[in-house]
């Protein structure tokens, strides 16, 4: 059984929640999203004395109906959140002439390579770059992740200088370098 399907999803205020065929439509202050209803998996809107509640159920007792019923709650308690407040990541720039702007709609890398790097920033995502950091904001969690992962692949944080670009807060394991292994065996 699923912990998480099992447990009804919250609508918050201010955010609205259709169900047509077999889609589901949220809207709310930071845009609207469709999620697809995944197969074996029943949808409805219970109104309650606390608010409203998503309710979700499975048609059968399939392995795929199970593994459904908690991922689609999981995605629409995510949609919800995101149209109501949205998501954001932020990245840090690490490494000497190493540097980011924006032009217009494009982020703009210089970051060691003999040409900058150009990406193209999605419809809904918004980037902001402030000195040393780079913050992607949006209401979809899954493309800001992925928009976020596209900019941090462009030059990953190497393990000796630690230079490249990172997630805020993340640890990258440092190595020791040839003179310092050398030394030690010597």
């Amino acid at each position: 059984m699923s912990k998480i399907g099992r447990k009804p999803v919250a609508i918050s205020s201010g955010v609205e929640v259709k169900i047509n065929d077999k889609n589901l439509e949220f809207k709310g202050k930071e845009g609207s999203l469709t999620l697809p209803l995944l197969p074996f998996i029943k949808a409805e809107i219970k109104t309650g004395a606390e608010g409203n509640e998503l309710i979700f159920s499975k048609e059968n007792d399939l392995k795929q109906a199970r593994a459904n019923w908690g991922t689609m709650a999981s995605l629409s308690k995510n949609a919800i959140q995101g149209v109501n407040e949205g998501f954001s990541k932020i990245l840090e720039i690490e490494g000497i002439g190493f540097k980011a702007a924006m032009q217009g709609n494009t982020l703009v890398l210089n970051v060691g390579f003999t040409h900058p790097v150009k990406l193209e920033s999605p419809e809904g995502i918004k980037i902001v770059v402030e000195k040393n950091t780079i913050k992607i904001s949006g209401f979809d969690k899954a493309l800001v992740g992925e928009v976020a992962a596209n900019i941090r692949k462009v030059k990953k944080p190497e393990p000796y200088k630690g230079k490249g670009i990172r997630y805020k807060g993340e640890v990258v394991r440092r190595k020791a370098g040839k003179k310092v292994a050398g030394a030690t065996t010597a």
